[in-house]
């Protein structure tokens, strides 16, 4: 069976979009979307609610859309592939990070 590498997601934003230009004229922009799941607690029957946030980057043209048009609150759909980054920080730590690198982007 082959490999997938494949999300979709669809929330809210969290910030406004931060984007980085390239000597090269290239562009990378970020931002962070919130998810919740929202279900009733059986012992109490409270409304209980779990929040995820997912790191997005996306490239180029893709990067200079979602910089120009998504805002902080805003509603977005996003399909893209996971990917984890590693890198040595100014002290030499060991960092890591799992983001998603999105290929299709959707106001909503």
């Amino acid at each position: 069976m082959a490999n997938l590498n494949r999300v979709t997601v669809m929330g809210v934003l969290g910030r406004d979009p931060e984007t980085k230009q390239f000597p090269n004229g290239g562009s990378v922009t970020t931002f962070s979307i919130a998810t919740s799941e929202f279900w009733k607690d059986k012992t109490t029957g409270e409304r209980k609610q779990a929040t995820e946030w997912h790191r997005i980057t996306t490239n180029n043209r893709l990067a200079e859309i979602a910089s120009k048009y998504l805002k902080k609150g805003g509603k977005v759909y996003v399909e893209g592939a996971v990917r984890t980054r590693k890198w040595k920080d100014q002290r030499g730590a060991e960092k890591e990070i799992t983001e998603i690198r999105a290929d299709e982007l959707q106001l909503l």
